[in-house]
């Protein structure tokens, strides 16, 4: 086990300059179940936080009449239906579910589909995670026990939600005592996902028992949409191949595009901070900034 600080030296080590010869099936086909009525921008900055990651296609599962929303706000993404087959879903490699959809019927069956039939890469935030700690609809065993790595995204009131759900009443009900390595781990062991524990100085955790402490980020980023940029560009990061030492690609592991997802965001966070000062940023200025965060660490 290990405690150690999430700084750019370690993100060189993962995220490397790109091969002139790549293409983008190279760079990832990512899908996101997200948005729902009154809440598209959600799965808009969703999006954005994908494509500016470096994603080579994103596709948004989005009830059909939100379609003509979806392709205005973000033309390079295209969507589909919220009707999936085992099929269907090989094709992504990786899937994102939560950002705006809802705790509906409708989204309870999206999530159960996910967690049933995909069993590559998938990142669960925000309604995912609320519907997964409502235990009516019994879907935290799906977590626990999916062939897939699983990265789960909460804030302190989701945290809170799922240990609930997990039976710990007691220790949700301390939650905001709680150290925040602490309470991430207990959701790694609750969930048996890596946990991106939200907030000041983000914990990455992992079921090996490792935790990551982030080191980038500022008060600016406390604004709604925030989560749902990192939610996309952790997806999309884990999505990609990046160049191995052997002259080949390979794929980011659950705790290498989380850590590097919430590094970059932070560090994007920063530098719109930097242009802007921290009381008027809004989530998209942070997925403006991804490219200018994802250089800096290149170039270093």
């Amino acid at each position: 086990m290990k405690e150690c600080m999430i700084t750019a030296e370690m993100v060189q080590t993962i995220i490397r300059k790109r091969k002139r010869e790549i293409h983008k099936g190279h760079c990832g086909r990512i899908l996101l179940a997200a948005g729902s009525k009154g809440m598209m921008g959600a799965a808009v900055l969703s999006c954005r936080g994908a494509l500016r990651s470096g994603a080579g296609l994103v596709q948004l599962a989005v009830p059909e009449n939100l379609f003509p929303v979806a392709q205005a706000a973000v033309p390079e993404a295209t969507c589909r239906p919220r009707s999936f087959s085992a099929g269907d879903l090989s094709r992504y490699d990786a899937v994102a579910a939560g950002p705006g959809l809802g705790t509906g019927a409708e989204s309870v069956e999206t999530v159960r589909y996910l967690l049933k039939l995909y069993e590559g890469p998938l990142v669960l935030d925000a309604d995912a995670l609320n519907v997964i700690a409502d235990p009516a609809n019994d879907l935290l065993s799906l977590v626990r026990n999916r062939k897939g790595e699983t990265v789960i995204t909460p804030h302190l009131g989701e945290a809170r939600r799922l240990l609930l759900c997990g039976g710990a009443d007691g220790q949700a009900d301390g939650a905001e005592k709680m150290g925040r390595t602490d309470l991430a781990s207990r959701l790694v062991k609750l969930t048996g996902c890596v946990t991106v524990l939200k907030g000041a100085g983000t914990i990455v955790a992992t079921p090996a028992g490792d935790s990551y402490t982030n080191t980038t980020g500022n008060p600016g980023m406390a604004t709604g949409g925030s989560g749902d940029v990192l939610t996309g560009m952790i997806t999309g990061l884990w999505g990609q191949r990046q160049p191995d030492d052997g002259g080949g690609f390979r794929r980011l592991s659950a705790w290498e595009a989380a850590v590097c997802g919430v590094f970059l965001h932070g560090l994007a966070g920063d530098l719109a901070a930097e242009e802007l000062g921290e009381y008027g940023m809004i989530a998209g200025d942070l997925a403006a900034k991804i490219p200018d965060a994802i250089r800096s660490v290149l170039t270093e």
